[in-house]
C-alpha cells in the first residue's frame, strides 16, 4: 500500500468515526433560516402602517389559521395521492398488467395537463364548493408524479435479481417486498417529495371554492388591492414549500434502505 493510499484510508476511517453532531447542526440551518425568514416578514408586516382591512386580514390568529388550513390541504391530498398511486404503480409494474399502463398513465396525465383552476371549477360545479372538492382537485393534479416514480422505480430493478429471488424459492410476493420494493424505495420517495411540494403550491387555488388555506390571503390581496396581504400570502406559501421540501429530503434519507445510497 502506498503512502498516499494509506493516508486516504486513514482519513476515511477518521470521517466514519467522527461525531455526527456537526452534520446534524448543519442539517438544521435550512429550516431555521426558513422559519427566521417567515418570522422576520411577519414582524415587519405587523409593525407596518396597516389600514383596518389589512389588520383584519393579517391578524396573527387569522394568518396562523390559514397556514394550518394549508398544511391540512397538503397533508390530506398527499396521503390520498399515495394511497392511490403507490398500490396502482405496484399493480401496473406486474407483467400481466403492463398492457394497461399507457391507458392509466394517460388518464393520470389529464389531471396535470389540464389547467388546475379549470379542473377545480368543473368539480365545484359538479360537487359544490368546500374543502373536500379542493382535495379531489389536488389529488387529480398530484397523482402522476407519485405513480410514475413508483413505476420507474420498480421497472428499473435488475431482472437478474428478481430471477435470483425466484430461484431460491421465494414467492412472487416475497420477491416484490424483499427485493424489488427496497431497491425502488429511493425513486418512490423522490416522487413523494415532488408530490408534497406540488401540493403546497397548488393548494393556493382552494381559496377560489372556499377551500381555505393561504390562497385566501392571495385572493384577498388581489381583490382589495392590498399589497401587504398579497405578499404575505405569497411569501408564506414559498417558505412553506421550502420547509416541506426540506422535510421530504430528511424523510428520503431516513427511510431509504441502508446500503443503497
Amino acid at each position: 500500500m502506498t503512502a498516499e493510499t494509506a493516508e486516504t484510508v486513514e482519513r476515511s476511517s477518521a470521517d466514519l468515526h467522527a461525531p455526527t453532531g456537526g452534520r446534524s447542526w448543519r442539517a438544521l440551518i435550512e429550516p431555521l433560516a426558513i422559519l427566521a425568514a417567515g418570522a422576520a416578514w411577519l414582524l415587519y408586516v405587523w409593525n407596518s402602517d396597516l389600514d383596518s382591512m389589512e389588520e383584519r386580514s393579517l391578524g396573527p390568529r387569522y394568518v396562523f389559521g390559514k397556514v394550518w388550513q394549508h398544511i391540512e390541504l397538503t397533508a390530506v391530498a398527499t396521503l390520498l395521492v399515495l394511497l392511490i398511486a403507490i398500490p396502482l404503480g405496484v399493480v401496473l409494474s406486474r407483467r400481466w398488467a403492463r398492457p394497461a399502463t399507457p391507458a392509466v398513465l394517460a388518464i393520470a396525465n389529464i389531471g396535470q395537463s389540464a389547467p388546475a383552476i379549470g379542473v377545480l371549477v368543473l368539480l365545484a360545479v359538479t360537487w359544490g364548493i368546500g374543502f373536500w372538492t379542493a382535495i379531489v382537485a389536488l389529488v387529480a393534479y398530484g397523482v402522476l408524479p407519485a405513480l410514475r416514480n413508483t413505476l420507474v422505480g420498480l421497472q428499473q430493478v435488475d431482472p437478474a435479481l428478481v430471477d435470483a429471488g425466484r430461484g431460491i424459492g421465494m414467492s412472487a410476493r416475497s420477491v416484490l417486498w424483499r427485493v424489488e420494493f427496497p431497491l425502488a424505495v429511493p425513486v418512490i420517495l423522490a416522487g413523494i417529495r415532488t408530490t408534497l411540494v406540488l401540493m403546497v403550491g397548488t393548494a393556493t387555488i382552494a381559496s377560489f371554492i372556499s377551500g381555505g388555506g393561504l390562497g385566501d390571503l392571495v385572493t384577498t390581496g388581489i381583490s382589495t388591492q392590498r399589497t401587504p396581504v398579497l405578499l404575505t400570502g405569497c411569501v408564506l406559501v414559498a417558505l412553506l414549500a421550502l420547509l416541506i421540501d426540506w422535510l421530504g429530503g430528511i424523510a428520503t434519507r431516513l427511510l431509504a434502505p441502508k446500503g443503497l445510497g
